[in-house]
């Protein structure tokens, strides 16, 4: 199986004042692409093929890019190293940790958006890279 077949889960938190967890799940309705959608009490879970996935959560998003976040599922469902019924019940593996990184997301995606506001994308400035003669004369010049 290929990249593109692979079939994958996403969890999609969503920390936002403007985008609510149905306003990312019928995005994902709208999408017409075949993947499964579950809403959560922190946002939406998207499975199916990784590049109709992709895509989706990167339409998801785009709708308030810094306030929406993502992470991977680490294993599919069902998977018996986590699955609930397996051990006899409870709380899903992770779902605690998952519940603190939501409760810190709001302070993330608001500095998120002071550092939007003060550095315009233009004005960011990228080291060039130098060649290696180069550096072993700046490192020689300095001793």
């Amino acid at each position: 199986m290929n990249n593109e077949e692979d079939v994958i889960t996403k969890i999609v938190v969503i920390s936002s004042d403007s985008v609510l967890p149905i306003d990312a799940a019928m995005k994902v309705y709208e999408s017409e692409t075949s993947i499964t959608i579950k809403e959560t009490c922190f946002g939406t879970m998207v499975t199916g093929p990784r590049t109709a996935v992709d895509r989706v959560v990167d339409e998801l998003r785009a709708m308030d890019r810094n306030h929406i976040f993502v992470k991977e599922r680490g294993f599919h469902p069902g998977d018996e190293r986590r699955c609930r019924s397996v051990r006899g019940g409870g709380p899903r593996p992770g779902f605690h940790y998952l519940r603190e990184e939501v409760q810190m997301l709001p302070m993330i995606g608001k500095a998120l958006d002071a550092y939007d506001k003060h550095v315009p994308p233009a004005e960011i400035h990228r080291a060039e890279k130098i060649e290696v003669k180069k550096l072993k004369e700046i490192i020689e010049s300095n001793l």
